[in-house]
């Protein structure tokens, strides 16, 4: 049998032609991404740096910084009952973020995302908070849990129900809790969304087959769609707890870390020292330990969350 002639390849670069292609291609690339390098470098580089640099002096802000203390900016705040009093806090807004916050997002996407009569409406109400700036949820919050019961909604409520009103805001015991609602009224509807998506992403073939094999609406979820969101769940996770750690204006505007410190959080102890006493090198200490929490829980997390989405069919 007789063979056909090889077909040229008209695509083939001449010796010496590939390099310099290659070099306008790479120079290209460059180019697109030196402005989005120039911002990284200035406003997330460069701070980290300089607050390395003046945490280790005694500075005011105002002036070079010449009053070298070395570790001790370090040490005093470990030894600052007040930052311990907000690290136990960011743990329990950590803690109550991921099992009533997250599960609590999730079973609202379950019922918004399926069959639920009148889910658009239904899903426009529950992200709308998210929508608003967290400096509108907080001023919205202070009028809900204003302690007079003429003003306050929460406490007229109870009032009207035959309860005591409470200073929600104004007591170290519920405060912390109050903070949460509001955090969970503001957030979970981004969380609904993420789990809405993640849901979509589900072939209704597999739950299906569940159903055909026997599986019961509870085994159907606990054994095949909640496997499958997996890496939904992982995304929420981290953005919720790094959220957590973070937490500055809500708490802020609603407590000032009050009352007694009972609501502070990192992010309120640095602005304190930093921004209202003017100790910027003590503040810039307490955002390099806030840059290491979250850091090393960055790292933590990409440790354990390196399985592959059963959904991407990657081994």
């Amino acid at each position: 049998m007789q063979s056909l002639p090889a077909i040229p390849n008209i695509f083939k670069q001449k010796p010496g032609d590939g390099a310099p292609h290659r070099f306008q291609e790479n120079l290209m690339i460059f180019l697109f991404l030196l402005p989005a390098l120039i911002l990284f470098l200035l406003f997330v580089i460069f701070p980290i740096f300089s607050s390395i640099y003046y945490s280790f002096f005694n500075w005011k802000g105002f002036g070079p910084a010449v009053d070298y203390v070395g570790l001790d900016n370090y040490k005093n705040i470990l030894n600052d009952k007040v930052f311990m009093i907000a690290v136990r806090n960011a743990f329990l807004l950590i803690a109550l973020s991921l099992f009533v916050q997250l599960p609590l997002s999730m079973m609202l996407a379950v019922l918004v995302g399926r069959d639920l009569p009148g889910r658009v409406f239904f899903r426009t109400i529950f992200f709308l908070p998210y929508v608003l700036s967290e400096v509108i949820a907080a001023l919205m919050w202070l009028f809900i849990l204003n302690p007079d019961p003429n003003r306050g909604f929460v406490n007229a409520i109870i009032v009207f129900f035959g309860g005591d009103a409470q200073p929600w805001l104004g007591s170290t015991n519920l405060v912390l809790l109050a903070i949460f609602a509001a955090l969970t009224w503001k957030y979970f509807g981004y969380h609904m969304l993420l789990f809405m998506t993640g849901l979509q992403n589900i072939p209704k073939e597999i739950e299906e087959a569940g159903v055909v094999d026997g599986a019961n609406a509870f085994q159907n979820f606990f054994f095949i769609t909640l496997p499958l969101l997996a890496s939904t769940i992982r995304t929420s996770v981290y953005i919720s707890v790094l959220g957590s750690i973070q937490q500055f204006i809500m708490v802020w505007i609603m407590t000032r870390g009050g009352p007694v410190n009972a609501s502070e959080t990192m992010a309120t102890y640095m602005y304190r020292f930093g921004f209202v006493r003017f100790q910027l090198g003590y503040g810039s200490a307490v955002a390099i330990y806030m840059f290491l929490l979250c850091l090393i829980f960055s790292l933590i997390y990409l440790h354990l969350t390196r399985k592959p989405d059963p959904l991407s069919g990657i081994e």
